[in-house]
């Protein structure tokens, strides 16, 4: 049975629309906050919300989610509090599709299955989680073989190469493809043959292919239009907030502009 994720990629697909998807750390400004801006980027169009697990110790953050997540942890903020919220935002009407972005060190210590669970309770539709390889996420995966539980989203990148079948194969939602080599928010660090690389996963994966890593605006994506089915912003969507200071009403009009942009001749 499709989930949000799937229902939204195939919609998109009908409009022959690129898919827009932000991430946002969790818990800011606070937990209020925090639902404000999740329904402004509603409202505003965004396809799919990366909902960010702050973590002590990331090893795919940059320096701008870094010291988000270390604010939102000095706030008290916790994976139970997350899930608090989010059964906040699903019983307040928010269709949106929602993944969490996070480290397997989290999930390992909650406990699989009462993460799994808790997960489908509280209307998770998706997962990224960028240290644990496509090796060992046997037992998450077999965790997730049940209704309702979230898609374990696909992370590849320039040095996959030929791993990619492999990685993608099973695989459901979307393929996240890491734009560039280090960590996110790198600013247009775009690896030097990174259209051939997204043409080649493009060319073997049988679901969407979005770009993350280090994109501004929709006309930083324009060079590889014609390959990725959307594009994904983190780090200076954070940026951005904290500038405009978690106001709801600039999150909604930076959405609103970079889908709109996102899909001029698209």
């Amino acid at each position: 049975m499709p989930n949000r994720i799937e229902r939204k990629m195939q919609q998109l697909k009908e409009k022959k629309e690129k898919a827009f998807i932000t991430y946002m750390t969790a818990g800011l400004p606070d937990m209020e906050g925090c639902k404000s801006l999740i329904r402004a980027q509603e409202e505003a169009g965004v396809d799919v919300l990366e909902l960010g697990i702050p973590f002590s110790d990331p090893v795919a953050d940059g320096p701008v989610i870094q010291a988000a997540s270390y604010k939102s942890i000095q706030q008290g903020t916790s994976l139970k509090k997350v899930f608090a919220l989010m059964r906040e935002v699903r019983s307040e009407g928010i269709e949106a599709p929602i993944l969490f972005m996070m480290y397997y060190n989290t999930v390992f210590h909650y406990g699989i299955d009462a993460f799994v669970a808790d997960c489908i309770q509280s209307g998770v539709d998706g997962l990224i989680i960028p240290d644990l390889p496509l090796e060992e996420q046997g037992e998450l995966q077999k965790a997730l073989e049940q209704d309702g539980a979230p898609l374990l989203i696909q992370l590849v990148s320039p040095v996959s190469a030929g791993r990619v079948p492999q990685i993608l194969e099973g695989a459901r939602g979307f393929v996240y493809c890491v734009s560039g080599m280090g960590v996110t928010g790198q600013s247009g660090n775009f690896h030097r043959e990174v259209i051939r690389y997204l043409a080649a996963v493009k060319a073997q994966s049988q679901i969407p292919v979005m770009m993350g890593f280090g994109i501004h605006k929709a006309s930083d994506v324009e060079p590889m239009k014609d390959v990725i089915d959307g594009a994904i912003v983190g780090s200076h969507f954070i940026q951005f907030m904290e500038k405009s200071r978690y106001a709801p009403e600039a999150a909604q009009a930076y959405c609103r502009t970079f889908k709109e942009e996102l899909n001029t001749s698209a």
